[in-house]
């Protein structure tokens, strides 16, 4: 079995609804999922740092990672599958400057202004068929719009209904296993 990086996005961490439900599916010692800096320059090089080391052979970003995602799937060619990605990360999260919490534990951290201008730094166009991108239209964060625009050369999944947190996704775990073998002999 191949290696997975899952990705959590702004204010979460690594161990959550979704990593669990990949653990559960593909065997937690085929999962990686850390939490990740809060600084976006700090994230990247976390995440670049683990790629090199444990070589997935899959990325799944959920959000703020399914953003992160899409500039590493570049950078080292590697498959991803991105749930409701932020396509704008510097946009949507202005309005969260400041000192927040994060969901799973209440950890408070500070997301600076200096975040905003770091995310720039890693927008990048989605390349060809390497995307499985999956997309709720009710996400109260984000306009699913914007990403289905964004990633329209790729495979894309509206499910109309649903919620920012893609509460279901083990519903997709199949689909997602069926991508990543499909990915396996390009």
């Amino acid at each position: 079995m191949q290696r997975i990086l899952y990705l959590h996005g702004f204010a979460s961490c690594g161990e959550g609804n979704k990593s669990g439900a990949l653990g559960a599916y593909f065997g937690d010692e085929n999962l990686l999922a850390p939490d990740l800096p809060y600084a976006p320059q700090e994230a990247i090089e976390t995440l670049s740092r683990l790629i090199y080391a444990d070589r997935p052979s899959l990325l799944v970003g959920s959000s703020l990672g399914g953003y992160y995602a899409t500039w590493l799937a570049e950078k080292f060619d590697i498959p991803a599958v991105l749930i409701n990605p932020s396509c704008t990360p510097w946009e949507t999260l202005a309005a969260h400057v400041g000192w927040q919490e994060r969901f799973c534990d209440g950890e408070r951290f500070e997301f600076k202004p200096v975040y905003l201008e770091q995310l720039k730094h890693f927008s990048v166009l989605p390349g060809r068929s390497k995307y499985l991108v999956l997309l709720q239209s009710e996400d109260e964060v984000l306009d699913y719009r914007v990403a289905k625009e964004r990633y329209r050369d790729q495979r894309v999944i509206i499910e109309y209904g649903g919620n920012h947190r893609f509460e279901n996704i083990q519903e997709y775990l199949s689909m997602i296993e069926s991508f990543m073998k499909s990915q396996e002999n390009r």
